[in-house]
């Protein structure tokens, strides 16, 4: 490296194991930005030292590997199942205020039974303690196929 000496005696003589050095090895700075260095091109250190721009091999592209099945068939069926959402969402806006009127309807048959079962244990409840209850005893009696039937009616 005639060009960048790192000791002034350096171009008389090869440094030897113990001789100090008085400046550190100058590297030169790239010439172009390392962003602006297309791909396919970067630097190298040759065997003497410097530092230069050359042509790399591409790495070889991994392998394609095949799309499964099951991804194409889920890819193609989303659409279908987010339309199928879709149109039920709508049928739901609409049918609200039928099923809204059904449940209020059914709420009301609810109410009407419940009220007809109240009624019935409290029409129950008075009417064993406010009047006794009346026993009617018929004893009817009749001679021969066609004979008059006579009979009597008690009261208790």
């Amino acid at each position: 490296m005639p060009e960048h000496p790192t000791h002034p005696a350096e171009a008389l003589a090869p440094l030897r194991y113990g001789d100090t050095v008085l400046y550190p090895p100058a590297i030169p700075a790239p010439a172009m930005p390392l962003a602006e260095i297309p791909p396919g091109i970067q630097y190298v250190t040759l065997a003497n030292g410097t530092r230069t721009l050359a042509y790399t091999p591409a790495p070889e592209p991994l392998p394609v590997r095949p799309i499964p099945a099951w991804a194409k068939t889920t890819a193609l069926l989303a659409p279908t199942v987010g339309g199928g959402i879709a149109a039920a969402g709508y049928g739901i806006a609409y049918a609200a205020p039928g099923l809204i009127a059904m449940t209020e309807a059914l709420w009301a048959t609810v109410a009407l039974i419940a009220a007809g079962g109240a009624a019935l244990l409290l029409g129950r409840t008075r009417r064993g303690t406010a009047r006794p209850t009346t026993h009617i005893t018929q004893n009817i009696t009749a001679t021969g196929w066609f004979g008059k039937a006579t009979g009597t009616i008690h009261h208790r």
